[in-house]
């Protein structure tokens, strides 16, 4: 469905996913974060902070930056990539399979976390998701 994406919104994503992008680290444990509080049943897959219920205490685990970090590569990669779509198909598939095989992790949680980005970055950047930054991110998320 990637061909849905104009050429045009392909520019709006990859320009906001710049700023975005220029302070990962932090907008990626903040995603986690959110997506956490908001879903504490998806830390089960997690036994490094599992156990963390305060925010601030999971804002200050290595391990999370860590995977807010991963979190943030593997988006980026699909953003720099979004004129191949094999190559994204690629990139989902392995962070899928790993996810889903090794983890064991429910593929909603995906959806899920794409939502909390998405809500985050607009919170974050909201003088920068306009509604058309919307659309396109929206167009990219299905």
């Amino acid at each position: 469905r990637l061909e849905e994406i104009t050429e045009s919104e392909r520019g709006v994503i990859k320009e906001t996913w710049a700023r975005v992008y220029a302070n990962c680290e932090d907008v990626g444990v903040s995603i986690l974060i959110r997506f956490f509080v908001n879903f504490p049943s998806a830390k089960q897959h997690f036994s490094q902070f599992k156990h963390m219920e305060d925010p601030l205490e999971m804002e200050g685990s290595v391990q999370l930056r860590k995977h807010a970090r991963r979190v943030m590569g593997a988006v980026n990669s699909v953003v720099e990539n979004l004129g191949d779509p094999e190559k994204i198909t690629t990139v989902l598939s392995i962070v899928g399979k790993s996810h889903a095989l090794k983890h064991k992790v429910d593929p909603v949680y995906f959806k899920i976390l794409t939502g909390v980005m998405l809500e985050v970055i607009a919170e974050e950047y909201a003088k920068d998701f306009t509604p058309d930054v919307q659309l396109a991110w929206n167009k990219l998320r299905s």
